[in-house]
């Protein structure tokens, strides 16, 4: 068999969580929506259904999925619904659903529903894409009270640029979250990843926790919680050709990069469809028999190449470490000019293996 795969680790995975609720001593919702970023959702919300205070998914097939598994947890539809027809199943599987729309406060007020709505009302603070205007806020909150159709109400909001930890802008969006709130009894929900990491100052009844659940920082800069994470997914893969070269000769697809010296190249099955970023360049670090080295040229589609030049121990059937508890996604990203989330997401191909670390 191929011999690429993930290892997710879910002590790790329950690591992360517990920090997130250490650090806020907030209700946490685990956000596991797109295929829990490339490491499983099922999988994920099984190992932490005994612990965590509930889920959050984009939208209603996720959840439909979660719940097909056996998790009764809350879950949030972090987009709500996107046709009105879905509020029956919204009811019938008891999901929670966010209304960022004024449209979708309308199909409330006129369905016909056998039970009340716990609600996520989202407010659009400052980020604008969804969510509704300031204006707007104060009296969609009193009509989903009066409509009769709503248990609770949840208030939030989402923040633009929480992963720049000098920027205004977190702090702007709060002050215009709490001038629309002014009034409405609540719990509020404001803090994802970056903001339960790195703005400890923001209050927050429930918070978000999605990137950091699997052990990658959202920043740029070092942050004293994001190094407490635990990567939760190892990627890797074995060496399966080795090539002595002389100087001179180019490696790979467009010969993007020319051997300055003999050297010993070694051929790992692993690739842009497997979800490796095509963009690394050379020098994005890998680890191969338990030594840092460096990938060399471009990425192909099932194949990239390595330096084994100075790592002797290495050749055929070597294990290499492209990203996980050596390697970290972040550092991958930042060389492809990309984010852990993107990486972790494009995920395909690879059969995920679990364990409990």
């Amino acid at each position: 068999m191929r011999p690429a795969r993930a290892l997710i680790d879910l002590q790790a995975l329950r690591h992360n969580y517990r920090i997130a609720r250490e650090v806020t001593g907030a209700k946490a919702l685990a956000v596991i929506k797109a295929d829990a970023y490339g490491h499983g959702a099922v999988r994920c919300a099984q190992a932490l259904q005994a612990e965590a205070d509930g889920f959050a998914v984009a939208c209603i097939e996720e959840a439909l999925e979660l719940r097909a598994a056996g998790i009764q947890s809350p879950v949030l539809l972090l987009e709500g619904f996107f046709e009105a027809d879905e509020l029956a199943l919204i009811v019938e599987h008891d999901l929670w659903c966010v209304v960022h729309s004024l449209w979708q406060l309308e199909a409330i007020e006129q369905a016909a529903l056998s039970k009340p709505l716990t609600v996520w009302l989202k407010l659009d603070s400052g980020m604008h894409r969804v969510g509704l205007h300031p204006k707007d806020y104060p009296a969609a909150y009193q009509r989903l009270l009066a409509s009769g159709k709503v248990a609770e109400i949840v208030l939030m909001s989402h923040f633009a640029r929480a992963d720049e930890l000098h920027a205004q802008s977190s702090a702007e969006q709060v002050a215009v979250f709490e001038a629309a709130r002014q009034g409405l009894a609540a719990e509020v929900s404001l803090r994802n990843s970056p903001a339960v990491l790195g703005w400890p100052e923001i209050k927050s009844d429930w918070v978000r926790p999605g990137i950091m659940l699997y052990g990658a920082t959202p920043f740029e800069e070092a942050n004293a919680v994001a190094e407490r994470l635990q990567p939760v997914m190892t990627l890797e893969s074995k060496v399966i050709s080795v090539r002595e070269l002389p100087a001179g000769e180019p490696i790979g697809y467009g010969a993007r990069f020319i051997t300055d010296k003999p050297m010993r190249i070694g051929v790992v099955a692993m690739g842009y469809a497997d979800g490796y970023p095509r963009q690394a360049p050379t020098g994005t670090p890998v680890l191969v028999a338990g030594k840092l080295s460096r990938l060399l040229g471009r990425v192909s589609m099932d194949m990239l190449c390595i330096d084994l030049t100075d790592v002797p121990e290495a050749g055929l059937g070597s294990t290499v470490e492209l990203w996980g508890k050596n390697i970290l996604a972040s550092d991958v990203a930042k060389c492809a000019d990309t984010i852990p989330y993107q990486i972790f997401c494009n995920l395909r191909r690879v059969p995920r293996l679990y364990s409990e670390g």
